[in-house]
């Protein structure tokens, strides 16, 4: 069930990156233009969303067993 998450973020971010480079091409008339911007919108709400959820899950791994965050440097 993980990896459906993980996999529909990415969907959704190509998805937001194709709506930009489209937007910045200048290709597209200004109702195209409006609706791909409303969709970009909806998704960085949605992509915002799964990541502050991300960032909740990996704070509550974090805690110790006396419930205090304790944070360390990633390592490679």
């Amino acid at each position: 069930m993980a990896k459906q998450k993980t996999f529909e973020f990415e969907i959704a971010l190509k998805r937001l990156e194709e709506i930009v480079a489209s937007l910045e091409g200048e290709n597209e008339s200004l109702e195209n233009s409006m609706k791909l911007f409303e969709e970009g919108v909806k998704l960085t709400e949605s992509l915002r969303n799964h990541l502050e959820s991300a960032e909740q899950r990996i704070k509550v791994l974090m805690k110790d067993t006396e419930g205090n965050l304790k944070t360390e440097d990633f390592k490679d």
